[in-house]
């Protein structure tokens, strides 16, 4: 059994399904071939369900605060079955969400594996998608005038340290628990690991993070990174760095015990459980990449600007080829893929121009350049930065740590790079975004007359204090 379809996806992730209800907007027969649940990790393991548990210890906290505001509580109390009910109901709400507009985009979706076939009858390309489904009824061929691989990731461990659900855990299993440990070593210091670290201190968990690194968050810029750090260690979080762990050391009894190399010492760490925090691998296997000229270098499959991979019909977006695995750049990739082979010219994205954020408490984000990285490109840097401590919405909000930072150049006063830490500032990165895209300098954005009172004045101080003019500060 055949059916033609003008494009054919594998994997219905956030990449996948974008990319699906654009092609359906420009008129051509799509599926969608997802082994899972649509909306894929970011839905369902990652983006949304961690942030609804990130709100629920957030209004914790806060609760646990409300006699400094003037609100005295009594009974308060922690109730973590009800927030994972809170966040399943959240996640079930968007899939139900994304499965209406597969019905509107008249989108057909098959589950099951889809797996790429070489040359055969049905076409003289590779492209041809073989369904194996879920449910175990009769393989179908489907036959696509394009194919786009958009089958994601899934979180990377460390040999030796095997995840095993209970005692060692990955972000996925992390995300099932019936119940919050006392106490937890965390594996990894990048984003991943960070925002379970504030989390679940905010939970009141005991926290021991590891980074091989020498600082946490290490991809930030490194101001972002040293107030990171001194705001999560304010809040009980101990946090060691450049610790090598040392996977053969690992015990698990009664909690799970393992060793680091640290400053030239070996040291010892135990706690109830253990999450292994230290990236993400790429979903290649299984999918009929041997059976094409697709290349993959280093786990990643290759693709030109447009996305597309050596097979010029076979686009590949998202997690799968690398770079930056965030769910709102794999949306952008599957737009331009899709716009690509519809011949519509898109303007390749710009990378230096996309957003990221960081969850935790504090929130961090950023767009462009680090310092560093403006000065290793050769620029003559200037920099400007302003505190939130000098921000009065900020200390009306309660929460005055942190700052934003803005690099420009110095020879003609171009925006490199904007980084910020602090309330809200994952709300409030697209500003700065949106002065990337325009081309914007820090003299206009200093122009740009923000409300009183509100966090988003901060933006207007740190450009004026690129050129030492800051008001309030």
């Amino acid at each position: 059994m055949s059916k033609d379809f003008d494009l054919v996806i594998l994997g219905g992730g956030t990449g996948g399904y974008v990319a699906a209800i654009r092609a359906a907007q420009l008129g051509k027969t799509v599926a969608v071939v997802e082994k899972g649940k649509l909306g894929g990790t970011c839905l369902h393991r990652g983006c949304i369900p961690s942030k609804a548990l990130l709100r629920s210890a957030e209004v914790y906290k806060t609760a646990k605060k409300a006699a400094d505001f003037g609100v005295d509580i009594e009974g308060l109390g922690l109730n973590f079955a009800k927030m994972q009910e809170r966040k399943q109901s959240i996640v079930n709400q968007l899939h139900m969400g994304v499965q209406s507009l597969m019905k509107k985009g008249k989108i057909e979706v098959y589950e099951g594996t889809g797996r790429i076939l070489g040359p055969s009858i049905f076409s003289p390309m590779p492209g041809t998608i073989s369904v194996e489904f879920n449910d175990g009824t009769e393989n179908e061929i489907l036959i696509p005038q394009n194919v786009i691989v958009a089958t994601g990731s899934r979180p990377r461990s460390l040999p030796g340290l095997e995840i095993d659900g209970n005692y060692v855990m990955s972000s996925d299993e992390a995300l099932e628990m019936e119940s919050l440990p006392e106490s937890i070593i965390i594996v990894g210091g990048g984003v991943i690991g960070i925002e379970w670290a504030s989390m679940l201190n905010d939970l009141g968990v005991e926290v021991t993070v590891l980074e091989y690194a020498d600082r946490i968050v290490p991809t930030e810029d490194e101001e972002i990174s040293k107030e990171a750090a001194r705001v999560l260690k304010k809040k009980g979080i101990k946090l060691v760095t450049s610790a090598k762990v040392l996977p053969d050391t690992l015990e698990k009894g009664k909690g799970v015990m393992i060793s680091a190399e640290h400053k030239g010492e070996t040291k010892q760490f135990s706690a109830e459980k253990m999450l292994v925090s230290v990236g993400r691998m790429a979903n290649t296997e299984g999918i009929g990449i041997e059976n094409t000229t697709i290349k993959v270098e280093n786990g990643y499959i290759e693709t030109n600007e447009y996305y597309q991979t050596a097979e010029s019909h076979i686009y590949a977006i998202g997690d799968v080829i690398g770079g930056l695995q965030l769910a709102h750049v794999a949306s952008h990739e599957g737009i331009t893929a899709v716009e690509h082979l519809s011949n519509l010219k898109p303007d390749p994205i710009n990378y230096d121009n996309i957003s990221k954020c960081i969850y935790s408490s504090p929130e961090m984000a950023s767009v462009g350049l680090t310092e560093k990285q403006a000065k290793d490109k050769g620029y003559n840097v200037k920099v400007g930065k302003f505190p939130f401590k000098a921000i009065g919405k900020a200390l009306v909000y309660g929460e005055s740590d942190g700052f934003v930072k803005i690099v420009a150049n110095k020879d003609n006063d171009d925006l490199l790079g904007v980084h910020m830490i602090g309330p809200h500032v994952t709300d409030m990165i697209s500003e700065a975004g949106l002065a990337k895209v325009l081309d914007a300098t820090p003299w206009e954005m200093a122009h740009t007359i923000h409300p009183h009172p509100s966090l988003s004045e901060i933006y207007g101080e740190a450009a004026l204090a690129v050129e030492g003019k800051a008001i309030h500060f």
